[in-house]
């Protein structure tokens, strides 16, 4: 035991990058899967209340056994509240758990362990949670959290070393880590700067801060000395959570060299969102399967809008896995588990939304955490059983393939940009530009290796090289005034084609010129009310005389006061620029906005588009790389009004497509005509808040 903690430690000894034994570890997992997806990897996670008492679990397995099929996994969660348990609380229940999952297999499932902390939460239950001599995870000010502990501390290596060796020696099929393993954790928001990790990142960058030090370094100076500091800090957050895994996998696969680790993430930018190596280091010298589950927040159907943030937020954590993590469990949770919190349809859906953005199945979270009968539960398992077959066929049909379309740029080094100027880094939040863009039919890419155009926001070309930069703007690029303004202080002007020259923050209104990308929407107005949703519009000029204005600012007499406001550009290196200064993220949901957009964007690809939507529509669309001459797809009806004579525009040499609805049921459709490289499909009606899944023949 010790012998292994002092191998742990010794990792702290590092510069900024990898240790030499990290590395090794995420070399050794490189091969490409051999397993063919026939169907959905579904699995139910169930509550301590509904295992511990044998009664209730005995329903819980007659509820399933009564709607065979709805899954093929039982996850046992170690704990129902957040903090981590005390050691003779976790053996307790891991020999318990030990009786269960037989009992599960008995059944014809797999059974597995989720251990819901390994290093805490938050500060909840805490005068029945793990205490003693441990550093609790510490925020930049010297706040802690009594719930949750740091990562680094010897003493929690200990811990995590015998709860995860508890765990594997009760026989699991699979044992999960939860998404505790982060840093950000209430009250005390974003960790860890204990003095431990303060000296361990000394050691790793040469740069020796106290947390006040290290404060004004973060928020203080030129930007360029913050971006360094900021970014040696996120390899910091990469490498603790390096070695953390590390001792896990040992742990486990000492015991059981074959067990499949899982790891439950969110977005995460602070943490450096290093899921490719992570995955790598759990997969051990024996390369063990390593199972993921990707989430985020939505916990009730009070705004669906939210639903499809959450596709979207997992689409970019699964673009970075390795094509070796097959299955792929969603996070379906309904916390707190209140049934007429999200309606059965909803939670059908979601799965089925999350498989669309790349997952390959579902894990719900859903039932009672109480013990109590699950009588209110079961037509929500109803529903599900009857989505089955839907989600096998999305799973078998899509399976691992890349999404293709268009991407709002980020990367691993993303949340380094946040707050650039001035204000408290730490509480910047997400590096991403939200947008509308994915709302109106365009296809949905998270990954630059497929992309056909880049979405760019202002701060985010801040963690990229000039190389990086020029290689961007040699492709489609879509942005808003800002980011021109960034880029062209940059001295990529040049390559952009405007320039901001007058900015207004009231009674301006956007008007189409007649530009042929326009086409039928000439002289059509935009007007979003700058005096209601806040928004600076800008004033451009051309500096090129292939820069061309889309749209100019009127106010509300008429009168125009900018001849340009959104313009098209194509430099030198065959780059196409789209820069938009009113409203470029929200309101677009207006038949000639969206419209533009659609043409602006085949524009910027060049007509490498994979395929659109073409009619008017609130829809959501998720195209896969084509195989073999053949094309893949999902879209959601994200209204509550049926989509009716759906457009679908293809880039494809078929004629034929097949959809099918969320009972599995076929149509067939023909092509009814073309538009350049794009054949038209038309769908007669798709339902309210519903998927498809489309494949070309």
């Amino acid at each position: 035991m010790k012998k292994l903690i002092v191998a742990v430690s010794l990792l702290i000894l590092v510069g900024c990058n990898q240790t030499p034994q990290i590395q090794k570890a995420a070399e050794k997992t490189s091969v490409s899967p051999t397993t063919k997806i026939e169907k959905a990897f579904i699995s139910f996670r169930i509550g301590v209340p509904l295992w511990s008492s044998e009664k209730r679990y005995n329903e819980v397995l007659e509820l399933f056994d009564k709607y065979k099929g709805v899954t093929d996994e039982v996850t046992f969660f170690t704990s129902a509240t957040h903090p981590p348990l005390p050691l003779n609380v976790f053996k307790e229940r891991a020999a318990l758990l030990k009786v269960r999952m037989a009992e599960a297999r008995k059944h014809g499932y797999t059974a597995g362990i989720n251990i819901l902390s390994t290093i805490g939460h938050h500060n909840e239950n805490l005068d029945n949670s793990l205490s003693g001599d441990f550093t609790r995870m510490t925020n930049i000010d010297g706040l802690i959290c009594n719930g949750s502990f740091c990562p680094n501390d010897e003493g929690m290596h200990e811990y995590v070393h015998t709860i995860y060796q508890l765990a594997a020696n009760a026989a699991p099929d699979y044992i999960w880590i939860d998404d505790d393993v982060r840093f950000g954790h209430m009250p005390v928001g974003l960790g860890c700067f204990c003095d431990n990790c303060l000296s361990i990142f000394e050691k790793e960058s040469g740069l020796k801060f106290t947390r006040e030090s290290l404060k004004k370094g973060l928020n203080e100076g030129p930007v360029e000395e913050k971006l360094r500091i900021r970014e040696a800090w996120l390899q910091h957050n990469r490498n603790t959570i390096s070695r953390l895994f590390t001792l896990i996998e040992k742990t486990v696969h000492e015991i059981s060299p074959a067990m499949p680790l899982g790891f439950m993430t969110g977005d995460r930018f602070y943490e450096g969102y290093d899921f490719d190596n992570w995955a790598k280091i759990l997969s051990g010298p024996n390369h063990a399967p390593v199972l993921w589950r990707p989430g985020g927040g939505y916990y009730n159907d009070n705004t669906n809008s939210e639903l499809v943030g959450k596709s979207h937020d997992i689409g970019r954590q699964v673009s970075v896995l390795p094509p070796e993590v097959v299955s792929i469990q969603s996070e379906i949770e309904n916390f707190p588990y209140q049934r007429l919190k999200k309606a059965a349809n909803i939670v059908a859906l979601e799965a089925c939304s999350h498989i669309a953005a790349g997952c390959t199945g579902a894990a719900f979270n859903v039932l009672s955490f109480y013990d109590e009968p699950l009588d209110e539960y079961e037509s929500l398992i109803a529903r599900l059983h009857e989505v089955r077959p839907f989600m096998d066929l999305m799973a078998k049909t899509l399976g691992r393939t890349e999404i293709v379309g268009i991407q709002t740029f980020w990367n691993k080094n993303s949340f380094a940009t946040g707050k650039p100027d001035e204000g408290n880094w730490v509480s910047s939040g997400n590096p991403l530009v939200s947008h509308d863009l994915y709302n109106i039919g365009l296809p949905t890419s998270y990954s630059n290796k497929n992309v056909a155009v880049t979405i760019l926001g202002k701060d985010n070309v801040l963690v990229l090289s000039k190389e990086e930069i020029t290689k961007l703007l040699s492709g489609g690029v879509y942005m808003d005034a800002e980011a021109l303004l960034q880029l062209n202080k940059m001295g990529f002007g040049e390559l952009t084609g405007f320039e901001v020259i007058g900015s207004y923050n009231v009674d301006r209104i956007e008007k189409f010129s007649s530009h042929p990308l326009n086409g039928e929407f000439a002289n059509c107005q935009r007007d979003n009310r700058q005096s209601f949703w806040k928004s600076t519009a800008y004033s451009l000029k051309p500096t090129d005389a292939k820069a061309h204005p889309l749209s100019s600012l009127i106010d509300y007499s008429g009168k125009e006061v900018s001849a340009c406001t959104c313009g098209t550009f194509e430099n030198k290196l065959g780059g196409r620029i789209c820069v938009a200064g009113y409203y470029p993220w929200t309101f677009m949901e207006n038949k000639s906005k969206s419209s533009q957009m659609k043409s602006v964007f085949r524009w910027l690809s060049k007509e490498t588009l994979p395929g659109y939507i073409a009619s008017f529509h609130k829809i959501n669309l998720w195209i896969r790389q084509p195989e073999n001459g053949k094309i893949a797809l999902s879209f959601t009806n994200s209204s509550f009004d049926p989509a009716k004579n759906v457009t679908l525009m293809l880039r494809t040499e078929s004629k034929t497509i097949k959809v099918y609805n969320m009972s599995c049921k076929e149509t067939v459709i023909q092509s009814s005509g073309t538009d350049g490289v794009y054949k038209k499909f038309v769908i007669p009606e798709v339902g309210v808040w519903e998927i498809r899944l489309v494949v070309s023949e």
